[in-house]
């Protein structure tokens, strides 16, 4: 016979509930973020990849060479692709929660399944922004393949997971803070500025450098171009990093239960 107990069945239904408040979040996000049609969220997706683009076109009339010794374009990539998965996930999970309060008042919708869904839309819209520069990159001719792929991927998640761990500390700081959301723009900027995306961070004076690696996107950021050239004098604290993205998204995770569902 089936076992067709109430707790399981019960579980299977609050699941496919669950899962389907997610998508519509995610449908409505779409539909109102990108101005429901395709080529808002086309326009979206290909941002990265102008700035990308963007900057090594600055750097080629400056006659900037890459420090690396690889391809200027190559050299960027390995830069801004993290950063800006960082930027864009910290950032527009705060975001989330602005846009879409009034459906808080629906008992089936939480903050959390609100930060749920942006993340997962970010990380599909990032994977495709990915792909876009991986093709644009072997079009030019550049190789874009790592000689360390594991080492490549893993930084591409930490950039995820921090993004999204410190997304979720904004909401916690936004729900009795609103003017962070415009505070951590400045913050994004510095990090931006400061990460390593122009330069090497390496290759500044040592009491320097030992600041700049407080700054676990500058860490993650030197991962990505370690997997690119493994004979680069970098060190990579790979503790630090992971003490960043889980505490972070611990914190964020109490925050959104104690914090947010006060205040909002």
């Amino acid at each position: 016979m089936t076992d067709i107990s109430p707790t399981k069945t019960r579980g299977r239904t609050d699941l496919a509930v669950y899962a389907g408040v997610v998508r519509a979040l995610m449908l409505r996000d779409m539909r109102t973020r990108f101005g429901g049609s395709y080529w808002g969220y086309l326009v979206v997706v290909l941002w990265p990849v102008v700035h990308i683009f963007l900057v090594v076109t600055i750097m080629y009339f400056r006659g900037l060479s890459s420090p690396m010794g690889n391809d200027p374009i190559l050299f960027v990539a390995t830069g801004a692709v993290p950063t800006l998965v960082f930027q864009y996930t910290s950032r527009e999970a705060m975001k989330a929660i602005v846009v879409n309060r009034p459906l808080m008042y629906y008992p089936k919708v939480k903050a959390f399944d609100i930060m749920v869904a942006r993340f997962i839309v970010e990380t599909i819209k990032g994977f495709q922004g990915l792909l876009i520069i991986l093709i644009i990159l072997f079009s030019f001719g550049v190789n874009p393949m790592p000689e360390e792929p594991i080492l490549a991927i893993g930084a591409y998640f930490y950039a995820l997971m921090l993004g999204l761990g410190l997304g979720a500390v904004n909401i916690g700081i936004q729900s009795f803070f609103p003017g962070w959301l415009w505070g951590y723009v400045v913050v994004t900027i510095l990090i931006y500025l400061t990460s390593g995306v122009f330069f090497l961070p390496h290759m500044l004076p040592a009491e320097i450098y030992e600041i700049t690696k407080w700054n676990p996107v500058v860490q993650i950021v030197e991962m990505t171009r370690l997997a690119y050239d493994p004979g680069l004098a970098i060190k990579i604290d790979y503790q630090y990093i992971a003490g960043w993205t889980g505490g972070s998204l611990c914190i964020g995770l109490i925050m959104e239960r104690t914090v947010v569902r006060r205040f909002m």
